[in-house]
């Protein structure tokens, strides 16, 4: 059964009167509405192929911790079917668009280009995409799903030889991210993460951090003429994983001193902390230091297992900080999550929508009303007006955002994915 859309006079309706409302606490929707459609968020190509990449060397399954549960039918198999997914997908999402790309999306023909010979001619059609489209693209070195990431360890192994093969990796995926701004004419996000660390206890964690840090000095110096304000570098952090539960090389101490000592920023990803911790409250203590830093949204569930990101409040949490910081034009956001049981189209627009609605309620925040009952005292107040906040028709200005944005309002967008599935996912299987 197909879903009815919502009458345009009754969205702009529903939308005068939440208007009134959220004016009388001096909250100005169309300027939310305006800030979120222009603030970027970067989908992630490896949700629309349970993160297999498009090698064609055998021995590139996922490694280092990382896997998507499922076998729902219509996976993409070729770089032109998941562009054609992705490009589905942010038909349907609000707001301004980049995509997300990680190295061993290479698109190489029939020969085989090893990781550390990689060059920004094997991304050609991924620009090409962007540049029709209008879409940025960022990069991420890849750091697993390789021979010699097999032992678990990569930037920090203590085999010289393997250890110089990713540093010469991550020089090379510098200037991709560089070749990337210079076709889109913005720069680009280049995200280093590894998925180095142990399964029990090491009797040594000094060295891996200490050869580590070399291998990112040396990454950075060989390709120095690589433009700074061109190629943002972050480096990412992680808690455990599978396989390295006990010991993870590049901690959240560790890349925090690291981004503190040099000019690339933290990556804070949302499933990399213990489940039950929260990234909003690091935001304000970072950026204290930080001009900016790169936010992976994602949610975990028990372990790192990237869900699909919803509109829950740990993400409110994070918007709401942001806008309440006067922060959110200095992060970078991006998607990270891959689940292969459900139409994976719909994950995307599923977990994008979900950020830009938390986007938008935190740009609805009467932020100068609260902080100034704080500033007086007025404990109860400011809570109170907190807790009356959750019940303000925000759904009404998301509909009519929606709607500006020229994307399906409601859940008709649903209608959008399934019609493509049968026109073209099931084909696939």
């Amino acid at each position: 059964m197909k879903n009815v859309p919502l009458p345009t006079d009754a969205i702009n309706e529903a939308y005068l009167a939440a208007k009134r409302a959220y004016a009388d606490l001096g909250v100005d929707t169309d300027k939310a509405i305006t800030t979120a459609a222009r603030i970027p968020l970067s989908l992630h190509c490896w949700q629309g192929d349970d993160v297999h990449g498009l090698e064609t060397r055998s021995g590139s399954e996922s490694t280092g911790g990382i896997m998507a549960t499922g076998n729902y039918p219509g996976v993409a198999r070729t770089g032109d079917q998941l562009r054609a997914d992705m490009l589905q997908a942010a038909q349907l999402i609000p707001g301004t668009k980049r995509a997300n790309i990680h190295a061993f999306y290479a698109e190489t023909g029939r020969r085989s280009v090893d990781r550390d010979k990689l060059k920004p001619k094997h991304f050609a059609r991924w620009m090409a995409w962007s540049k029709k489209h209008g879409i940025p693209l960022d990069f991420n070195p890849t750091f697993f799903a390789h021979p010699l990431a097999a032992s678990g360890f990569t930037l920090s192994h203590p085999d010289e030889k393997v250890r110089q093969f990713w540093i010469r990796h991550g020089a090379a995926s510098r200037v991709i991210a560089q070749a990337f701004a210079d076709n889109q004419n913005s720069p680009s996000i280049c995200n280093f993460w590894i998925p180095d660390g142990a399964k029990d206890f090491p009797a040594d964690r000094w060295s891996p951090r200490a050869r580590l840090i070399d291998s990112y000095d040396q990454i950075f110096a060989r390709s120095n003429h690589v433009n700074s304000q061109r190629c943002i570098d972050s480096v990412e952090a992680k808690l455990f994983g599978i396989g390295s539960e006990e010991y993870v090389v590049g901690s959240h101490e560790f890349y925090l001193g690291y981004t503190l000592t040099r000019p690339c920023i933290p990556c804070l990803d949302m499933g990399h902390f213990h489940p039950t911790e929260a990234i909003y409250d690091k935001l304000s203590a970072i950026l204290q230091f930080k001009s900016h830093l790169l936010i992976h949204v994602s949610r975990p569930i028990r372990w790192d297992s990237d869900h699909i990101v919803l509109f829950n409040d740990d993400l409110r949490a994070v918007f709401l900080e942001l806008q309440r910081g006067r922060a959110l034009d200095r992060v970078f956001l991006a998607l990270d999550f891959f689940d292969a049981s459900v139409n994976r189209i719909a994950a995307w627009v599923i977990g994008a929508r979900a950020t830009q609605q938390a986007l938008l309620y935190a740009l609805l925040d009467p932020t100068e009303h609260l902080q100034s009952l704080e500033r007086r005292g007025d404990g109860a107040g400011k809570l109170a007006l907190m807790e009356h906040m959750k019940s303000m028709p925000f759904h009404a200005v998301w509909n009519k955002y929606c709607l500006d944005q020229n994307v399906p309002v409601g859940l008709t967008w649903l209608d959008v994915v399934r019609d493509y599935e049968a026109r073209v996912l099931r084909k696939r299987a």
